[in-house]
């Protein structure tokens, strides 16, 4: 008997949309086919409805321990459960300790333990003082390393600190010698700081003011630059939350190094245009670009060529939001929950675009790229992450429809024209729709591939 089956849903394969059954034994998918005849404890009508590979998110920032005033693992994982996410890598900041040794690899692990709604694997960091950290991180089984080369850290004890290129090139040939991922927050340190004094000493203060203060060829600039000491350095490399085209090409002209890249779904949805009117809440950085170079985003990801759609979710306090300085605001968004109906509404029912490019984007290439063994497909013998998306129902987000541990997104008062009602984690239901969140977390840690 089997655990589940998932009826008459269009089935998002990486090849296909079809309509199928999906039957799930012991967490993984074991059937698919037209109709299944065999008898489960459990059924799903997915009618009228697309079955997707839940979204594999390698770029996740909760803030356990440290800053759990921003996000816990608790609010963190049941909104994405309710976004469709049902894995995540965790960046190694924004918690304090960051996790750049042993020691604060198991606190952190010690506070995702039986917290967790969906799966889970943990980053290590690349900072200045951590060369010899690295080799011992690779070996604990952390998924990838993460540096900056923009300015970044707070100063306190335990926080994270940018490298310079030199202790890139140490850590990238630390990190090549264990066949680790290096994923690298690439903006030209020294030109943005510049611009951003320059304009804060001319009284600028607005966000557009900050968006033209990291204007796009100090990312290609810092992209080009990691390229080639990765190049260098023998080193697998992976280049974060591409804001523009141009950071694109960078990669996919870039010889004789294994690269790739992600890019977000706020370069998606919002544009400069739009971030006077919406406040701090949509600062990040890089910075969301103008609606010229939105279109070619999309063009981009109709043409297949955005490997990965990851969050960059960094949630925060209120307070740290509300400056009438968007230069003093913190630079993050909050936006985990809804990426995968959102980018569904947009990509698929706007667009055009296929869902089987979406799903590409949003679960397969980040569970390739990260190695992440079972997920990011809906295929035999992968692991039953499912999301069940109703493209016929919209809603308009508010606020009090986030499961944030605060309540805010630059994404109130879009209306959303499809709404997810299922989203499973190895078969188990995690969230719906009618119930919210389940009575108790399923999430476990994951296994990184060899």
């Amino acid at each position: 008997m089997l655990d589940l089956i998932i009826r008459n849903g269009q089935v998002v394969t990486t090849e296909a949309v079809e309509s199928l059954d999906i039957g799930v034994k012991d967490g993984v998918i074991v059937r698919l086919a037209n109709r299944i005849e065999e008898p489960a404890r459990e059924e799903i009508d997915a009618a009228g409805e697309y079955v997707l590979p839940g979204m594999v998110d390698p770029h996740m920032h909760l803030s356990e321990p440290g800053r759990t005033e921003w996000e816990g693992y608790r609010t963190g994982t049941q909104a994405m459960a309710a976004g469709g996410i049902t894995s995540f890598v965790e960046m190694p900041l924004n918690q304090i300790p960051c996790t750049t040794d042993i020691p604060s690899l198991e606190i952190k692990l010690k506070s995702a333990e039986g917290q967790c709604w969906v799966d889970y694997a943990p980053m290590g960091g690349l900072v200045p003082w951590n060369l010899a950290d690295l080799a011992p991180l690779a070996d604990a089984g952390v998924a990838a390393f993460k540096a900056f080369v923009a300015t970044c850290g707070s100063g306190k004890p335990g926080d994270f600190k940018n490298v310079t290129d030199w202790e890139l090139y140490q850590g990238a040939r630390e990190i090549a010698k264990k066949d680790g991922l290096l994923v690298v927050h690439c903006e030209n340190a020294t030109i943005t700081d510049g611009l951003g004094a320059e304009a804060r000493a001319s009284g600028k203060k607005s966000l557009s003011d900050y968006v033209a203060s990291r204007p796009i060829f100090t990312e290609v600039e810092a992209v080009h630059r990691v390229l080639m000491i990765a190049e260098a350095a023998g080193c697998r490399i992976h280049i974060a939350h591409c804001s523009c085209p141009e950071a694109v090409e960078e990669v996919e002209r870039a010889r004789g190094v294994d690269a790739s890249f992600e890019s977000c779904p706020h370069y998606f949805l919002l544009a400069t245009e739009d971030l006077d009117a919406i406040g701090p809440k949509a600062k990040c950085s890089p910075p969301i670009r103008d609606r010229a170079n939105q279109r070619r985003m999309w063009e981009l990801l109709a043409e297949g060529r955005i490997e990965m759609l990851v969050s960059d979710h960094s949630p925060c306090t209120i307070d740290l939001k509300s400056s009438d300085n968007a230069f003093d605001a913190w630079g993050g968004i909050s936006g985990c929950q809804n990426c995968v109906d959102a980018m569904f509404d947009e990509a698929v029912l706007k667009h055009g675009i296929s869902p089987v490019t979406l799903a590409k984007a949003l679960s397969t290439g980040a569970a390739r790229r990260f190695r992440l063994k079972g997920k990011g497909e809906i295929a035999l013998g992968f692991d039953a992450d499912l999301v069940l998306i109703d493209p016929k129902t919209s809603y308009v987000l508010k606020a009090e429809d986030l499961l944030y541990k605060n309540k805010f997104s630059a994404y109130e008062g879009r209306r959303i024209d499809c709404r997810i009602t299922h989203t499973l984690v190895r078969g188990n239901l995690a969230w719906s729709l009618e119930k919210g969140a389940s009575e108790k977390p399923m999430g476990r840690r994951m296994t990184i591939a060899a």
